[in-house]
Order: C-alpha cells, then sequence, then structure tokens
C-alpha cells in the first residue's frame, strides 16, 4: 500500500497531521473476537471518524484492541482526536449491540489507557505495515513467551 505525500490545504494553512492510535477494552476483555463484533467496532469507528471529518488510513480491530492512523484536521489534538473516536464508537457499539452492557454495565467500552503519535510520510509506510501484521505481531509474542 502506497501513500503519496500530498499536503492538505486549508484557509490558512498548508500541512498535514497523522496520528497512529491503539486503545485497547476495559479489563482487556476479547469483545471483537467473533468476526461480526469486529465489524461492528470498525464500522462504530469508521462512522465517528466520518462524521468529525478525520480520514483513517489504516484501521485494524483485533479481539481486544483496535489500531487506526487518521489524518486529522491541524486545529485538533492527538488527545481530543482519541477521545473522539473512543467515546464515540463506544456510544455507537452499545446502542447496536445492546448486550454488551451486560459486560461493561457503566457504558465504558475502552480503557482509560491510550497510545498515541504523530507520525510523518517518512515513517507512514512503517507504521501500516505494523498495523497491518497485527496476527503475526501477536502470534510472534506469545510463542516467545
Amino acid at each position: 500500500m502506497k501513500f503519496a505525500n500530498c499536503y492538505v490545504k486549508q484557509n490558512h494553512s498548508i500541512g498535514i497531521v497523522l496520528y497512529c492510535i491503539e486503545f485497547c477494552t476495559k479489563y482487556r476483555y476479547k469483545m471483537f473476537a467473533k468476526p461480526e463484533y469486529k465489524n461492528l467496532c470498525e464500522a462504530c469507528i469508521k462512522k465517528i471518524c466520518f462524521k468529525h471529518n478525520f480520514k483513517i488510513l489504516v484501521i485494524k480491530v483485533m479481539p481486544e484492541h483496535a489500531h487506526l492512523i487518521v489524518q486529522c484536521k491541524s486545529m485538533t489534538s492527538l488527545s481530543k482526536a482519541i477521545g473522539i473516536i473512543k467515546g464515540g464508537s463506544s456510544y455507537y457499539f452499545f446502542r447496536r449491540h445492546p448486550k454488551a452492557r451486560l459486560r461493561y454495565p457503566k457504558g465504558h467500552l475502552w480503557s482509560r489507557g491510550k497510545f498515541g503519535a504523530t507520525i510523518g510520510f517518512a515513517d507512514l509506510q512503517t507504521e501500516v505495515n505494523y498495523i497491518l501484521h497485527q496476527e503475526e505481531h501477536h502470534a510472534s509474542s506469545l510463542i516467545g513467551n
């Protein structure tokens, strides 16, 4: 997968903001082990990103965490972007899958922790490869234990 080095022109600025984000389910429960829930989670993340004009370059939902690379407007901070994505996706997930509230009665799908980093064009392909090959990464870490 190749990405062009394209900057975004806005009213009074030119540039690009790329964030690499990862967050886990509360208590690391494997909520997305079933393909239907994995697809639902992915759809919820895509919906909230579309609503807030975040462009998803790569997304990968694993059984207990999600990785994504998003392009945001330059005014959106990393912590605000993560808060919007986690809060919105959780809201949409519980609306479409109410039985999940049996596991999370307070409505907190995601844990408080998160990983976020800004990336540039030089790091973009490395991050994309890491996210797309999550199954291999987690399989090798299990073998090493």
